[in-house]
């Protein structure tokens, strides 16, 4: 990765890395260890997990095997529909620094827009950043008009929006809001899970520039103004989506961005409800 696109910086100052491991779904410790310690050889120094991914265990036990020092990475969790609300939120956060074994957390996102606990579990955030456990807070599938709604009482806006973004959900009108508002959009599914992989244009395209598929449209994103954040337990192609030392013409962004169907391909939705009727806070 060239030096420019290694970090990109939060409306709070905060440098955060523009390409991130996504941990989701990866949930043995056989497979956390491999999948860490490939990306940080790789280069990767964002690692990306969640209160219902229910690996911020695995995470923990694995950054402190690999003796990973805490202030050369990270972190970033998210607070769960089930611990939603103010107290509810902080406890959660609480919960969520003693499985990652970690005395604060880089970035925190409220996972999902709640109705019912809306304003209280911003306001538990803001708090946890006055009270150091997290030095910056942000928002994750949030649209323009949640956005607008928070702005009304929030002492403090996200810095990051985390959204599914990819070529068939190319998100532009909010990521152009989020760029106005001084809120950096990350991608989550970048690839689309993988959807965009077989597009014959991104075939062609991605072979004129000697690269693959993935590393293409990852560059596009970046390209874009985006940080991203693609999941991937195999070695060689974690490795792979780090290697963005090329550069895309306009026109060829153009073509890319052109793509959208507004498609959503991700599973997050129906797999978090699963998820969030497991999990649990660790019994202190």
């Amino acid at each position: 990765m060239t030096a420019e696109l290694d970090t990109i910086k939060l409306a709070d100052g905060t440098k955060m890395p523009t390409v991130g491991l996504g941990t989701y779904l990866i949930n043995t410790p056989e497979l956390m260890d491999t999948s860490i310690k490939a990306a940080y050889e790789a280069g990767y120094r964002l690692f990306d997990t969640a209160q219902l991914y229910r690996n911020e265990d695995l995470l923990g036990d694995t950054l402190t095997k690999l003796g990973i020092a805490r202030d050369q990475i990270f972190i970033t969790s998210k607070v769960a529909e089930i611990s939603q609300g103010y107290d509810n939120a902080i406890a959660s956060i609480d919960d969520s620094l003693t499985r990652l074994k970690t005395p604060y957390l880089d970035l925190v996102l409220v996972h999902w827009p709640v109705h019912e606990h809306f304003f209280e579990t911003w306001k538990a955030l803001e708090q946890l950043k006055k009270d150091g456990k997290v030095r910056s807070i942000g928002v994750a599938n949030f649209e323009m008009s949640h956005l607008e709604l928070l702005k009304t009482q929030a002492e403090e806006m996200p810095v990051v929006n985390q959204v599914e973004c990819h070529p068939y959900m190319s998100q532009k009108p909010l990521v152009q809001f989020d760029k106005e508002n001084d809120i950096v959009t990350q991608a989550w599914s970048p690839l689309g899970h993988g959807a965009v992989l077989d597009d014959p244009m991104l075939k062609k395209m991605a072979a004129h520039h000697n690269v693959s598929v993935a590393q293409l449209v990852l560059r596009w994103h970046t390209m874009n103004g985006l940080a991203v954040v693609p999941k991937s337990a195999n070695p060689e192609r974690i490795k792979e989506n780090y290697q963005l030392d090329f550069d895309l013409t306009e026109d060829e962004v153009d073509m890319i961005n052109i793509m959208n169907r507004n498609q959503r391909t991700g599973r997050e939705p129906e797999l978090v409800y699963e998820l969030g009727k497991q999990y649990k806070l660790r019994k202190h």
